[in-house]
């Protein structure tokens, strides 16, 4: 049979706070405080960059592609128009964007009739 001894273990020390006097604060050691700089360089890293990434996408959403309005004169087609606007650029791709940006119906379009290009 075993005997189960038991024993006692002494308290564990209680300082008393003398009457008017604060308990010590807590304070930062080196590493603490490294700590705390290093999380608030992140924190406000990161808040920077969310910022700019919001400012970048606001502003893409609300500017649209920039145009100007174009009356078509007689003897005018698209393809001149498209070689007028970006002289640089394949026409075709100029007049697909001309059709998509005034929603016409086919790439033929009449005198005088106002029509939204691209701007370079």
């Amino acid at each position: 049979m075993s005997t189960l001894q038991l024993t006692s273990r002494p308290a564990p020390a209680v300082r008393a706070i003398q009457p008017g006097r604060q308990p010590a604060s807590p304070r930062l050691t080196r590493r603490g405080r490294l700590v705390v700089v290093l999380v608030l360089t992140v924190a406000l890293f990161a808040l920077a960059s969310v910022g700019r990434v919001w400012a970048f996408a606001t502003a893409d959403a609300s500017s649209g592609p920039v145009t100007s309005t174009w009356v078509v004169q007689p003897g005018e087609t698209l393809w001149d128009v498209a070689s007028a606007v970006d002289p640089g650029a394949d026409p075709r791709d100029t007049i697909a964007r001309i059709v998509d940006l005034n929603e016409l119906p086919t790439s033929s379009v009449t005198v005088g009739q106002s029509i939204q290009v691209p701007v370079r």
